[in-house]
């Protein structure tokens, strides 16, 4: 069973030896784990793991093997199980939808205090407290137009704030594509300028000189040519960017391969006072967007990635983070990146058609003076072509 394990693991393209296997293997023998799925989970992930960013590579290939593997014998946690698993979900109609009440984002945040202090006890199904399966602008599972999610899972994506520690995955920049167009477009991007006293062989003025010389060798030589564009690429992760993760990956996997220069970072919906350049450390390797609007030259290319789907509040308002209370709006750090950079554009993945009936998307097209492009063959010719002039 583990020997098939271990086949999985090196066809998802890890790096696991068969030394790191006996070590897993050993540890298994001398029962350090309880029978249990997830504990195997994490002693396998040490044993066999060596480098974090692999660490997206293996829970893919742990859940592709172990699908419908339950744990055995694990210990049950003393918990009532009403409070974890989402019972139910309202179905409303339009009509209904439509007379649900939108608070506003400070009258939002007040009445939340008020009932922080009122609520002793849990609630379903209701339009008042913090519940599930409701109509109430606070908790999980239910409806409302304009609400905060705390616990559980949403579904609707009309959470102005989110009340948990969310985990993202940084984008695998070893995806191999599936096409070479997005190879091509980018390449339209690239310059190439002379630079330095390092040479390269000049193949076709060999030839004519190794020709002209009776078939004797001439090798020639010239300065090696290197490509002289700079590019910063902010890329959005999470929330509903996890439903264009692939499209996104053969970008960015694209983009590193064709732009020698080439930084990123990552956003979560709209630029704010930091950005960070791996998820899983994103809470304690934070980078500040001022030391980043400092750091690159203004020649720089600057391509955003997103799909510019969230609440206005997340743009327009100071402390609108989904995730946060940040000090200045979202609009603001996108202005300084329009105001600071010559050359900019935004990658959005999200169909063209929808846009106009989105106010976030409206708001963002229009901070980047109109500069949003759709995320395919003909929205990358556009962007490429907008960044070269």
């Amino acid at each position: 069973m583990l020997i098939d394990f271990f086949f999985t693991l090196k066809s998802a393209k890890l790096p696991v030896s068969i030394k790191e296997f006996l070590m897993l293997l050993e540890a298994l023998e001398k029962q350090v784990i309880i029978p249990s799925i997830d504990e195997f989970y994490f002693l396998s992930r040490m044993c066999l793991v060596k480098d974090e960013t692999h660490f997206d590579k293996f829970d893919q290939a742990f859940g592709l093997y172990f699908k419908g593997v339950q744990q055995i014998n694990a210990l049950q946690p003393d918990v009532a199980l009403d409070w974890l698993i989402k019972r139910f979900e309202r179905e409303l109609s339009a009509e209904e939808k439509a007379k649900i009440e939108k608070f506003g984002y400070d009258k939002l945040m007040e009445r939340l205090a008020e009932l922080l202090k009122e609520q002793k006890e849990r609630h379903e199904g209701g339009n008042r407290w913090i519940g599930t399966g409701g109509t109430s602008p606070f908790g999980n599972g239910g409806y409302n137009p304009e609400g905060m999610r705390i616990g559980g899972q949403g579904g609707q994506r009309k959470a102005v704030k989110v009340w948990e520690a969310r985990a993202y995955r940084d984008y695998d920049d070893q995806r191999e594509l599936g096409t070479r167009n997005i190879k091509v477009a980018l390449r339209r991007l690239r310059r190439f300028a002379r630079q330095g006293a390092a040479e390269e062989l000049a193949l076709d003025d060999t030839i004519r000189a190794t020709a002209e010389n009776a078939g004797w060798l001439d090798l020639q030589m010239r300065p090696e040519r290197r490509n002289n564009i700079k590019v910063l690429m902010l890329y959005d992760v999470g929330g509903s960017m996890d439903d264009h993760i692939q499209r996104v990956e053969e970008l960015f996997s694209a983009a590193k391969t064709e732009f020698k220069n080439m930084e990123f970072y990552y956003f979560h919906n709209c630029v704010y006072d930091f950005l960070w350049k791996n998820n899983r450390r994103r809470q304690s390797e934070r980078f500040q967007t001022w030391d980043i609007l400092h750091k690159y030259n203004p020649d720089t290319k600057v391509i955003f990635v997103g799909d510019a789907t969230m609440s206005p509040y997340e743009v327009m308002q100071p402390g609108g983070s989904v995730e946060y209370n940040n000090p200045e709006a979202g609009a603001v750090w996108l202005q300084r990146f329009t105001s600071t950079f010559q050359r900019f554009a935004w990658l959005n993945p999200e169909p063209e058609g929808v846009w106009p009936y989105r106010q976030s998307i409206a708001i963002i097209r229009q901070l980047m003076n109109e500069r949003m492009y759709p995320l395919t063959m003909e929205g990358l010719e556009r962007a490429m072509a907008a960044l070269s002039k």
